[in-house]
């Protein structure tokens, strides 16, 4: 008998539980504000609204928790009519939670030195992984990843190749607030996040659903 192969429709789908996404919401989001703490205390940048909050810290000296809870409430009425209520409360939740762990890491971690060169990279590999939890279990941090994962779904356009393009112009504009070689590093760390979430969120790659 010839061998068949199998394509991502043939593999079975197991859904999530929900302490599995309660588990899953609490450790992305743990790790994702470590790094926002990382690129705090080293003056990067990365895209999308955690990096428009950074930029917004930068300029105006107002706390990070703060601004990106604030970024992110328009785009929520997206989220209940694209991806339906349990996503945007699930977004809902990991919001708050970023924004309160951010907060809270600040005081929990402290760096004697702390390696620009390195906080772009794993300040950048700690939020792609925080954002590759949170997407695999139908989750978001508002903004641009609402927008990439209903882009990802409805028209198969990588979320990660997606946020890579508009984080690059956020990082456009903070040429006139980061010094040049922070804004350099800050270009490093995006294509850390983005190319995190390009190999590893792909369609049929992962068949966990919520």
């Amino acid at each position: 008998m010839a061998e068949q192969s199998m394509t991502a429709s043939d593999i079975p789908t197991e859904r999530h539980r929900l302490y599995e996404d309660a588990l899953a919401i609490l450790t992305g989001t743990l790790i994702m504000s470590l790094g926002v703490v990382i690129y705090s205390k080293a003056m990067l940048l990365t895209g999308s609204t955690s990096g428009l909050a950074l930029l917004l810290q930068y300029a105006t000296g107002a706390e990070f928790w703060l601004v990106f809870s604030l970024v992110n409430l328009p785009f929520y009425v997206l989220a209940v009519k694209r991806l339906g209520w349990m996503f945007a409360l699930r977004t809902f939740l990991a919001v708050s939670l970023v924004a309160l762990f951010s907060r809270l890491t600040a005081g929990w971690v402290e760096f004697a030195r702390l390696d620009p060169i390195y906080a772009a990279i794993v300040g950048g590999g700690l939020m792609g992984t925080g954002l590759l939890i949170l997407f695999r279990h139908r989750t978001a941090l508002g903004g641009i990843n609402i927008l990439s994962i209903y882009l990802q779904e409805k028209f198969g356009i990588r979320a990660g190749y997606f946020q890579l393009g508009v984080d690059l112009a956020i990082l456009a504009v903070a040429f006139f607030v980061l010094p040049p070689a922070n804004l350099a590093l800050s270009v490093i760390g995006a294509a850390v996040v983005n190319m995190t979430l390009a190999i590893n969120h792909r369609p049929g790659r992962y068949a966990g659903v919520t």
